[in-house]
């Protein structure tokens, strides 16, 4: 979709990002002080190199036929998301309903990704979107915080997939991890990633903006992976700082390299903080130069958001009638 402007930006920034060949990669998390060498030997993260290639990327001018491929692509990558205290199955029916058919009027505009929901309403959202290809998605694993013992964690999974989530949402233990108890994290990863079984695909959330620093989020987007990530996640959505261009770019090179070393493909899921049609299109360029158009589509790359879709399909709107309908003319969630 962008790979006109590749070359023009391909050595705007290097980052030195190289991880060790895939032949070491076996032995890495056979004790904690193995996992803390590789996890630790991973270079160094270049921060005003980083922040300067995200903030380059989102300055691309995206012309009228590509930003209406690209807002259909962001619409069908959404996980249209109510994680409140106050969810009914009411508003998690319409919610499923929107997922389907987010215009009503216009029968074309494609379905989001998913619904994500807390496991109690996991039953009730497949119950909304069924026969229509939406999957329903969970948070669990004591989510948003992750302060619960093992196995309260691991009940909270098989909960969510017995009532037939398609996917789990954990949130790791970031008290362990900055601690530097990275075999405690990866174990815990590991057992969610077996209580999913084979029908549940795993997205694993770090809270970036609890992980301090960049070296830290580069540190668990690889243990994630080596642990069975399917998705690797940013937040929750629920802290002040969430998904941005820097730590989602940051993200996707890890995912990158980590097909290169392994041939082993993971998603990228940027949650929290994304509101606009325009933020969209920024991270789906950063999507397509730095990991590359594999990653352009649901299956492996997807929007946490709310009020992300409301915005997508009034610019939808706006592009196929020329008139900004405004927030009336699409439901509240």
């Amino acid at each position: 979709m962008y790979s006109r402007y590749a070359r023009r930006y391909a050595r705007l920034v290097t980052m030195p990002t190289t991880a060790p060949p895939a032949h070491a990669l076996a032995d890495v998390t056979a004790s904690d002080s193995t996992l803390r060498r590789f996890l630790h030997g991973l270079p160094g993260v270049d921060a005003v190199g980083l922040e300067a290639r995200a903030a380059s990327l989102g300055t691309r001018s995206i012309k009228t036929t590509a930003k209406a491929y690209a807002i259909d692509l962001a619409i069908s990558m959404v996980d249209l998301t109510t994680l409140e205290g106050a969810d009914t199955p009411g508003k998690v029916r319409a919610l499923g309903a929107k997922a389907v058919h987010p215009d009503p009027t216009d029968r074309a505009t494609p379905a989001t990704a998913a619904v994500c929901v807390y496991p109690d309403m996991v039953a009730v959202a497949k119950e909304a979107v069924a026969g229509s290809g939406v999957k329903v998605a969970s948070v669990a694993t004591a989510f948003p915080a992750g302060r619960a013992a093992l196995d309260v964690k691991l009940a909270d999974v098989r909960e969510a997939v017995a009532a037939g989530a398609d996917e789990i949402d954990m949130v790791i233990d970031r008290g362990a991890f900055l601690a530097g108890k990275y075999l405690k994290v990866y174990d815990e990863i590991v057992a969610v990633k077996e209580a999913c079984g084979t029908s549940a695909r795993l997205k694993v959330i770090f809270e970036t903006g609890e992980l301090s620093t960049y070296d830290n989020i580069r540190r668990a987007s690889w243990l994630g992976m080596l642990a069975g990530a399917d998705f690797i996640k940013t937040s929750t959505g629920k802290v002040a700082v969430n998904a941005t261009p820097a730590n989602t770019l940051l993200m996707l090179e890890a995912v990158r390299d980590f097909r290169a070393q392994t041939g082993v493909q993971v998603g990228v899921k940027p949650a929290g903080g994304i509101r606009t049609s325009k933020d969209a299109v920024k991270f789906l360029v950063l999507v397509n130069e730095t990991a590359g158009a594999d990653w352009l589509d649901n299956h492996w790359f997807r929007f946490g958001a709310s009020s992300l879709l409301n915005d997508l399909l009034m610019q939808r709107q706006k592009l196929a009638t020329g008139r900004y309908s405004g927030p009336d003319y699409v439901t509240v969630d």
